[in-house]
């Protein structure tokens, strides 16, 4: 920075600026609650509700619920096609997140065309920073990752048992990488192995938090 200026586009300093920025929109918000709950609800924001379990702190970054847009891609499809996507990390105390994913289609111009795909799931830390990921897709996909953190900002996981109903595609194995950039967004890449394919790029999405 120079003097008298603000932080230069692109810098550390502007990412970490932004984020700032971002919090004080986000901070004041979270997952609906029930009240009436005998036990605690879930929150995606570490500044309310049960405090996070220690076993999640490799984790607490991700808590929170982000949204932005993303490309979806495959042989056996047409496009690539754009989606938008919300994606909430969240917890109860205990040693696992809850996960959920919504993501609907857009035009070339932004505009919303449909719903698109839905998955909810666990992520259970495990010793040793191994990770369990438990997902259960919309479409009769069920699938069982693990993994780890690479660092302390991104964690890799790989499929170890995918199952699907009668009706479901022919998907035979799965990867994803998951990372902040850009001083706190979200990113990730997956990649599937479906439908006769060998495991290839599949889906990618950048996304902001707008929640924690």
């Amino acid at each position: 920075m120079t003097e008298n200026s603000g932080p230069v586009r692109g810098s550390g300093d502007a990412a970490v600026q932004a984020a700032l920025e971002r919090a004080e929109q986000t901070r004041h918000r979270n997952v609906p609650q029930f009240d009436d709950l005998p036990v605690p609800g879930d929150t995606a924001n570490l500044r309310e509700g049960p405090n996070l379990h220690d076993d999640l702190l490799a984790l607490l970054p991700l808590v929170g619920v982000w949204r932005g847009e993303g490309e979806v891609v495959y042989p056996t499809i047409e496009g690539p096609y754009k989606f938008g996507q919300q994606i909430t990390f969240a917890h109860d105390g205990r040693p696992f997140l809850s996960y959920e994913s919504r993501a609907w289609l857009l035009d070339d111009e932004g505009e919303v065309i449909r719903p698109a795909a839905r998955e909810v799931g666990w992520w259970r830390p495990g010793p040793d920073d191994t990770l369990e990921v438990l997902l259960a897709h919309a479409t009769g996909i069920t699938e069982i990752f693990y993994g780890a953190p690479r660092n302390s900002t991104s964690w890799e996981m790989d499929t170890d048992i995918v199952t699907r109903t009668a009706s479901a595609k022919d998907v035979s194995a799965a990867k994803r990488l998951y990372g902040l950039v850009n001083g706190g967004d979200l990113a990730y890449v997956e990649e599937r192995a479906m439908m006769g394919q060998e495991l290839q790029p599949h889906t990618s999405a950048y996304l902001r938090r707008v929640v924690g």
